[in-house]
Formats: structure tokens, sequence, C-alpha cells
């Protein structure tokens, strides 16, 4: 499975925005704060960006803390490439959270990192990955009192998780039949993606792709779902530090949706690779290199020009810069704000929230002002 590097402390973050009750949140050092910021590095979101599994205030709207930002095309395509952009989580909605999580830590090796229960407006977040938020992509679980299923619809793809190929090391000859949970060494989780289907059919999981070489490739890959009916696609590459590793929407128009991406998110095309035989071309975007980093997966099946997005899955969070200069990029290039930058009621942290030109929603969370979270 995913090998994990070693942990950094992990830090509770803020209470949800409409929470009276508040983490103490440890103070961030000079050189942590200089290790947070070195390159292209993001940071968590705080939890109380969370409202019943959409950012608090995206779908409202509502006033702008200050004057619209005015930036010219020519100084918006240099400051998106300067801004310091990764992504930070992807937040979907679940049925069952006590079920889900299980699922995700006895087959999948997630971690739980924190959970946070909003009885007054009725919902839970849990908050689950490979290691700490400040550092790595995780999953955001919502679940809805009393609300025990949801529509993932046809936009939505799938999740990627990198499994380690034991084979292509020299410290696992072989993993016996009877150790088909986890395997510890060095604190480094490991499973092949043959043992983590294996587990998953031991645990009652659907499997359905088999582990195989992927079509017109070598990799080998297996999909899975989630109790939830997420697919989770598992990859067998060499070791990662970011195991959670990809999200796969599906697109109308791929050209579109790639310059919309590269100029308004500041992502990079990574790759694109066509598949005539199977009518569908993906192009891979992101923030960095994808051994490195999470990416988003971006699909069009020919002749497809939109989807039914339904309910379940809600959006990713990004980390930036200046949220007043990115909603004005957004809007530059297509994007539709459907949260004007700010601070969120009642706190000081600033975000933005929009939607693609294929309505996929993203929310984007000012870098400093989630220091200063840290720091309270």
């Amino acid at each position: 499975m995913a090998r994990l590097l070693s942990p950094l402390p992990i830090v509770a973050t803020a209470a949800a925005a409409a929470s009276p009750s508040r983490f103490r949140i440890p103070a961030v050092s000079v050189a942590r704060r200089q290790a947070l910021f070195g390159g292209r590095v993001g940071l968590r979101v705080p939890a109380r960006l969370s409202t019943r599994g959409v950012s608090a205030g995206a779908e409202a709207g509502g006033p702008a803390a200050r004057a619209a930002t005015v930036i010219s095309p020519e100084e918006a395509v240099e400051w998106v490439k300067k801004d310091r952009r990764r992504l930070l989580h992807v937040v979907y909605r679940v049925g069952d959270l006590d079920k889900t999580i299980k699922f995700y830590t006895e087959c999948l090796g997630m971690k739980l990192l924190r959970r946070r229960d909003i009885p007054e407006e009725r919902y839970t977040n849990a908050f689950l990955g490979y290691g700490p938020e400040d550092s790595h992509f995780v999953v955001e679980l919502t679940y809805n009192y009393g609300v025990e299923s949801y529509d993932i619809g046809s936009g939505f793809g799938h999740f990627g998780i990198a499994v380690e190929d034991l084979r292509s090391t020299n410290r696992v000859s072989s993993i016996s039949s009877s150790s088909i949970a986890f395997f510890y060494m060095n604190e480094l989780r490991i499973l092949q993606v043959e043992k983590t289907v294996e587990l998953i059919k031991a645990k009652g999981g659907t499997v359905t792709r088999e582990p195989g070489p992927v079509k017109g490739g070598k990799s080998v890959i297996a999909f899975i779902e989630d109790p939830d009916g997420y697919k989770f696609e598992l990859i067998e590459r060499g070791p990662t530090p970011e195991p959670l590793c990809q999200v796969m929407l599906r697109v109308g128009d791929l050209d579109r949706a790639i310059s919309f991406y590269e100029k308004a998110f500041g992502m990079e095309l990574l790759r694109r690779k066509d598949n005539p035989q199977y009518k569908y071309t993906i192009a891979m975007m992101g923030y960095g290199p994808e051994d490195k980093h999470a990416v988003l997966e971006l699909t069009y099946n020919y002749g497809v020009k939109e989807y039914d997005k339904g309910n379940a899955y809600a959006q990713i969070a990004i980390g930036t810069d200046d949220v007043y200069k990115t909603a004005e990029v957004v809007r530059q290039n297509g994007g539709q704000i459907t949260r004007e930058p700010g601070p969120l009621p009642g706190i000081s942290t600033k975000i933005t929230a929009c939607t693609d030109p294929d309505g996929w929603k993203s929310v984007f969370v000012d870098n400093l002002d989630f220091l200063k979270e840290l720091e309270e």
C-alpha cells in the first residue's frame, strides 16, 4: 500500500464557524512557517470552513470585505504562476460515517486525523488521510444527520491511491496470506495492490476491477468501491510522499478545461493521453509531479458534453496567497464565483469559492490567515 513518510505532528484545527467551542492551537515556529511556505506548499483549511459538506458561505455568496480587485490579464498570468497553491482536501458526503471511517482505516490504511460534530447544524465531519493535513492531501467526509444515501452522478470518476510495488524493493521477499492486514516496517505501512484487494474482499467490500495491467500500459491497477459507492483506483507505483494521489472528474470540453485550470488555478498540464481505441482522453493537472503531489485527472469521453453531478461529491479545497486576486482571475477565465472573497463571519480567515466551466466546485483559502489560525 501507500508508503508513508515519517509523520509531522498532527495539529488540531479550529472549530466550525457555527460552533462556540474552539480547539487550542499550538503556535507555529518561524522555522515551521518557512517550511510550510518554502515553494508551492499549502496549508490546511480550518474545520470551520465546512458546513454540511460545503465550505461555509460558498453557496450563499455575500459582500466582499474590500473593493473588487483589479488585475490585468497579463498581471494575472504572472501572479498565478507565483501564487503558492496546493490541493488541501476533497469534500464529499457519506451516509454512515462510522462505517466509512472503519473501511478507510482498516482496508485503505488511512488514519482518522480529526472528527468534529456540529449538532446545532446537524452534521459531522471527519478528516482522514496518510499524513498531517498541513503537508498531505486528505479526504473530508461529511455526514448530515438522517441522510443515509446520496446520488454520486455520472460526472465524478474516482479517487486514486498509490500503492507501493513490494516486488521492486529488496526489503520484503513475500507477505504471507495470513498477514492480509497491515505489514509494518520502519514505521511505514506497505501493501500491494493484490493484498489490498484481498483485504477488501475479506472485509466484504466491492471490487469492480481485479488487479491487472492498465489498458495500453504496464502499471498494475484495480478498482474498488467504498460503502457509499465512491470508486477508488489502486495504482501500483514506487514510493511516494502523497499516497492519496488523484481526483478524477469528467468534463465536456477537455481543451477548455485544461486552459481554465492552467490560467485560473495555476495548475500545470503534467501529461495528456488520448485513447482512441476506448474513445476517451485524459489530462493530468496539478502543482507538481504526479509521483510527489496529488493531481486532478480530467477525463473527456468522446461526444459527451454534459454529466449529472449528483449531490454526493462536493468540492476540492486549495490554498492561495490572495483570495481577492484569485477570484478576479477565476472570473477573467470563465469561472463563476459562488462565494465572494472575504473573511468568514465572525473570524478573519478569508476564502472564496467558485465553479469551473463544467460546474465543478472549488474553494480557495488564504494561506497567511490559516497560519494565524494555527497561532491562536
